[in-house]
């Protein structure tokens, strides 16, 4: 049984149809409209502003990229047409970063020097490019003619500057007496420069000395003086230069040479104490002998093959407890291998060793890869370090623009051992 309620406000809600309708306003109907509108508008603004923004970008990119493409480093070849871009927006900013991270590395690449003196062990390189030199060197040398003896006295070091400003100067001397037993001598293996005649000079150690370390100091006072007995012959001061560098002393690394000093003794007057003051010049090399090497590379394993054969020296006296050994270092691609030492052989003008050293290559291919050999002079009967003398160094490899004549000879030999003299020098 259905109950019908007869009420008036009820029954106004229903229409002629049954259908139920609500009764509002002018007001509330207007009000409802216009948010309705607002909304709308805002919807489309929102809709305008990420289309706009969407264009916006794919136009950057596009721009950066042909600024980029037309930059004289760059050396891939553009698009010719404009349908070739087709990679979506996001690729082309991941191209954009990649080219740039190239450029930046070409950049640092170009500011920087070379991987010369990367190589440098503790007690290895001693050779760095210097435009220019200051400074000067204020010494005496005085020889006896009646002991036979002569007399380097090193008074001052003048003018050094600082290179960093975060560690200040170590100054010291080292000194060598070289000895030549004549003004040219032909060395095997070696080649002539062009426009020079004259063959190149084998140099001997005959003394070396170091003065005491002066910390912080540009101009250092020293007073050190050292001796040594020569020769009784009286034209023995003709074949003899006194080499004198001044270098900046580092404990955990290498001595940095500042500049070096050159004095030919046959041409100055010491029979009594003469005092000079020259001005530092940019440190060079002197030939002491030469070095039979072998190299052989295996592609397959991607190894390098250092053989050291003999090593040949110009020597004024033999010492029966002295011999050599030598340190083979290699650096490839930025990557310093592990060194490796040959054994103690007895010093003679022709020292044979005869040992093969094999070094596994960590990257392929190679853009770098140079070859260190350091032959020291030891004392079989002497366990301290300071009976360890560098004799010489030799480098040969190959560079990102330019390779040695060794270096390509075993290139085009491959698996084959190809040995070939190399000058020693100090």
């Amino acid at each position: 049984m259905v109950t019908f309620v007869d009420h008036p406000a009820y029954m106004g809600l229903l229409s002629a149809g049954g259908e139920l309708r609500m009764q509002f306003s002018d007001a509330v109907k207007y009000s409802i409209l216009a948010v309705s509108v607002i909304l709308l508008l805002l919807a489309l603004s929102i809709l305008a502003w990420q289309i706009f923004r969407c264009f916006s970008q794919t136009y950057t990119t596009y721009t950066e990229q042909e600024t980029v493409n037309s930059g004289p480093m760059y050396s891939d070849e553009k698009p010719t047409t404009a349908g070739s871009y087709s990679a979506p927006p996001n690729t082309t900013v991941e191209d954009v970063s990649a080219e740039a991270q190239r450029l930046s590395r070409c950049l640092s690449e170009a500011s920087f020097p070379s991987s010369e003196c990367i190589l440098a062990d503790g007690e290895i390189g001693e050779q760095e490019t210097m435009k220019k030199v200051n400074g000067s060197l204020r010494f005496s040398v005085y020889y006896d003619q009646l002991q036979s003896r002569l007399v380097v006295t090193v008074l001052q070091v003048e003018g050094l500057l600082v290179h960093s400003q975060t560690t200040s100067l170590q100054p010291f001397v080292k000194i060598r007496l070289m000895w030549t037993g004549s003004e040219g001598v032909e060395v095997e293996g070696s080649k002539e420069d062009e426009g020079e005649v004259a063959p190149p000079v084998l140099w001997t150690v005959l003394q070396e000395w170091h003065t005491r370390v002066v910390k912080g100091s540009c101009n250092p006072l020293y007073g050190d003086q050292f001796s040594c007995i020569l020769e009784e012959d009286k034209d023995a001061l003709r074949h003899i230069n006194l080499r004198m560098e001044v270098r900046d002393f580092d404990k955990y690394s290498r001595d940095a040479v500042l500049g070096e000093v050159r004095v030919p003794l046959g041409q100055l007057n010491i029979s009594y104490p003469l005092e000079l003051q020259e001005d530092l010049q940019i440190p060079q090399k002197d030939l002491v002998g030469e070095l039979l090497l072998s190299l052989r590379f295996l592609p397959t394993s991607q190894r390098l093959e250092v053989g050291l054969l003999k090593i040949k020296m110009a020597l004024t006296e033999i010492s029966l407890d002295a011999a050599l050994n030598a340190r083979i270092s290699v650096q490839c691609n930025q990557s310093k291998l592990r060194y490796q030492k040959t054994s103690a052989v007895a010093l003679c003008p022709v020292t044979v060793f005869n040992e093969v050293f094999m070094f596994s290559l960590p990257e392929f291919p190679l853009e770098q890869c140079k070859i260190l050999v350091s032959v020291y002079k030891i004392h079989t009967t002497t366990k301290s370090k300071s009976s360890k003398h560098l004799m010489g160094q030799l480098s040969v490899g190959k560079e990102r623009d330019s390779e040695d004549e060794h270096w390509t000879l075993m290139l085009l030999s491959i698996r084959q051992p190809v040995a070939k003299w190399h000058g020693l020098m100090i």
